[in-house]
């Protein structure tokens, strides 16, 4: 099930929090719970993702993006992800979720988040975001202009544009073999 109650309290927790830069980064504090687990008792990969939300959705929040989709009626949805599991997170294990945009293109956004246990990164995922309305995705100077920072997007990392040319290569549909 989805952690909404959890969801609830982050942006509760952030109510306050200052606005951030687009390419600020958010931070949040965070536990794994028993329900979070796999059967080899550690933090479940799929869960790992529901989780990176707690981060990305409040970081939305405080940079302005959420005000912008509910003043434009857009929605906000997720088109792709890289994850780097390094290190187990295990039940009752503290951690802190960091999350950042790093740019953007002409179609998506690009989101950088981190699981931390202190100064040790136990996972990391570059997500590319999309904002949608009802005739698709809406382009990210459309929605820097809503969200009233009209501004290029800094110059994306060598590995998010690496990324970012190793997926135009990958096929679509997927082969049906």
């Amino acid at each position: 099930m989805y952690p909404f109650l959890r969801l609830a309290k982050q942006f509760h927790v952030h109510r306050n929090a200052a606005p951030l830069p687009l390419t600020g980064t958010h931070v949040s504090h965070h536990m794994c719970w028993p329900w979070d687990l796999d059967p080899w008792m550690e933090l479940n990969n799929g869960r790992t993702l529901t989780l990176l939300d707690l981060g990305r959705l409040p970081l939305a929040k405080r940079v302005g993006l959420i005000g912008a989709l509910r003043e434009q009626g857009w929605g906000l949805t997720m088109a792709g992800v890289t994850v780097r599991y390094r290190r187990r997170v295990r039940m009752f294990d503290r951690f802190q979720i960091r999350s950042r945009c790093v740019g953007w293109d002409a179609r998506f956004i690009y989101i950088e988040q981190g699981m931390w246990r202190g100064e040790e990164c136990c996972n990391h995922a570059l997500y590319r975001s999309a904002v949608t309305d009802a005739k698709g995705i809406v382009a990210p100077a459309r929605v820097m202009e809503a969200m009233g920072r009209v501004t290029a997007s800094p110059p994306l990392p060598g590995w998010v544009s690496e990324w970012i040319a190793a997926e135009a290569h990958r096929p679509w549909p997927p082969m049906a073999d």
